[in-house]
């Protein structure tokens, strides 16, 4: 009995080893600072060709590319706070952003009218999101490399499943052709363009609605506003549905953001912009 008590101990004890040893395996495809970035890198290299993207795209892509701290310090840095529906719109909606929208509203009708067409979602509902993500544009300085952050929070292990499709879904947007180098540039979490689409949003909704064979949500406002309703489309949006709380397509805003004071204040300014002057 003896022996059969210290054989079970030995196997516990190899069973400790092994699961000791292989942890650094496991753990081997993210890390929290820069020292195994570069390996890392090289790993990602091969499975985003496994995946089908060319050599071209990931050579392109990522070379040169470094860890960039500042985003890991953003990251870090985020604080979260709870404002009432009220406080939220109040700091986020003023006279300015409803009046700029429906200038935008009318300089735009004719895109709208055809994207409402197509998509079936209603132009406030787009010029809204529009608004509060980016002021029209006015904030989506793309200060970042869209490519850097994204490879930096991809390897970062506090979220690197979250990121790495990410990752692999921005060097399938250079494949295609949509933007250049120089264009992926964005928020530090890699958000692009005027309504802050992340990659693989871009990839997979992003629409060439100004025909010129690429997918623009940086320059092109047809491609922006007709990549937003279709995202939306694709997440249920009803045509000719109201989009208020209790409404069918309230729901599909939360889709867009999770936050529940977000919803509401993207389907009130809504209605704000058709209310007229």
């Amino acid at each position: 009995m003896g022996s059969h008590r210290g054989a079970r101990g030995l196997r516990a004890v190899f069973a400790a080893v092994t699961m000791l040893a292989a942890t650094p395996v496991l753990a081997a495809d993210c890390g929290n600072d820069a020292s195994g970035f570069a390996p890392w890198l090289e790993r990602l290299k091969g499975r985003a060709a496994q995946q089908g993207i060319s050599s071209a795209a990931i050579s392109s892509a990522l070379a040169g590319v470094t860890y960039d701290p500042t985003v890991i310090r953003l990251d870090r840095s985020q604080r979260s706070f709870k404002l009432s529906f009220e406080q939220f719109y109040a700091r986020r909606v003023g006279t300015s952003l409803i009046n700029r929208g429906r200038g935008l509203m009318r300089t735009h009708r004719a895109t709208l009218d055809r994207i409402e067409k197509r998509f079936g979602v209603p132009a406030a509902v787009i010029v809204a999101i529009w608004g509060l993500e980016t002021n029209y544009g006015g904030d989506s300085s793309g200060k970042f490399s869209v490519v850097r952050s994204i490879a930096t929070l991809a390897y970062d292990c506090r979220r690197s499943d979250f990121f790495t499709p990410h990752l692999l879904d921005t060097l399938r947007i250079v494949q295609r052709g949509d933007l250049s180098l120089a264009q992926l540039r964005g928020g530090w979490a890699g958000e692009i363009g005027h309504t802050q689409f992340m990659p693989s949003n871009y990839y997979k909704y992003a629409v060439d609605f100004d025909g010129d064979g690429r997918r623009d949500l940086d320059r092109s406002v047809p491609d922006m506003l007709a990549s937003t309703a279709n995202f939306l489309k694709a997440h249920g949006w009803r045509t000719g549905q109201g989009w208020e709380p209790g409404m069918a397509n309230y729901a599909v805003l939360k889709d867009w953001n999770k936050a529940e004071v977000y919803q509401r204040t993207i389907a009130a300014m809504a209605t704000k912009l058709t209310a007229g002057p």
